[in-house]
């Protein structure tokens, strides 16, 4: 029986905390720097990401640090957790990572130390990943999503070709949460404000009422994953959108944890297809 290729490590990067900025009253915008970073990498797509590393409180790992040794020696309680993040925009000469942080209160993991983190702290973490970038070749362009997808949006929005058609629907908490989008493109940027509703709601709405404009669409759609299972129906269904012109996908799922949302995805996104698969018409299948 012949060898099976030996599995890639992960490459664990290491950078410090540069800059924290709180940039709306529910997003941190942290600067991640430092000469380690040279070949980080990113720039082909427009939702690059990374998996940020937290040791558990009162975990000290051995230098050097791996992460393959941590997982096979110590309890799993004490392994870093994991939580994934869109770059925001990466520098590649003054080797600067830019990460935007949604922040909710004390909740979680990466919000809280987002809003308390200082500059000059060592920061781990994998990547980057990715898949899409805008099309130049698209006719117009479709970018939809909650908060979670606002840094992907935004960095995408900056890479639209200029003068290219592109709808933008950007569902916050409220207006104080609106940020400044740069663009060349010929956008059409709506600021959709929840105001307590549930999130998703206003988005679906939005997307569904949409006059989608003439031509080949090419869309991201990315966020809570109950809303982004409805629009995915509604780009593939309704409105006949394939596959390969559609990133769409669940950044998160209410009452789950990243790991726990990232144990359940692939099994949840076999489902999403299977129901619409029967869901859609033949005629749609044979078109496709």
């Amino acid at each position: 029986m012949a060898n099976e290729p030996a599995r890639k490590r992960p490459k664990v990067n290491r950078g410090r905390v540069r800059r924290v900025e709180r940039i709306t009253p529910h997003m941190i915008r942290l600067v991640i720097g430092g000469d380690e970073l040279a070949g980080f990498g990113a720039g082909e797509y427009t939702d690059h990401y990374v998996k940020l590393l937290f040791p558990p409180p009162g975990v000290i790992y051995p230098d050097p640090f791996d992460l393959d040794v941590i997982r096979r020696d110590l309890p799993r309680d004490q392994w870093p957790r994991i939580r994934s993040y869109t770059v925001r925009s990466w520098d590649a000469r003054a080797l600067e990572l830019t990460i935007d942080f949604v922040h909710h209160g004390d909740k979680g993991i990466a919000g809280p130390w987002a809003a308390r983190v200082e500059p000059g702290e060592e920061v781990m973490f994998l990547g980057p990943g990715g898949a899409y970038a805008p099309r130049a070749e698209a006719d117009w362009h479709l970018l939809a999503g909650d908060e979670s997808a606002l840094p992907a949006i935004a960095a995408s929005l900056e890479r639209v070709p200029a003068g290219a058609p592109a709808r933008v629907l950007v569902e916050v908490s409220g207006p104080q949460e609106e940020q400044r989008l740069e663009t060349s493109a010929d956008a059409e940027i709506v600021w959709l404000h929840r105001n307590g509703s549930r999130v998703g709601d206003t988005l679906v709405r939005a997307v569904r009422e949409l006059d989608f404009p003439p031509g080949v669409v090419h869309a991201f759609v990315h966020g809570e994953a109950g809303f982004v299972k409805e629009l995915r129906r509604h780009l593939r269904i309704d409105r006949g959108v394939p596959l390969d012109r559609l990133s769409i996908s669940g950044y998160w799922r209410f009452g789950r944890d990243d790991e726990g949302w990232r144990a359940s995805k692939a099994e949840w996104n076999r489902q999403v297809e299977q129901e619409e698969a029967a869901d859609r018409p033949a005629s749609h299948t044979l078109a496709e």
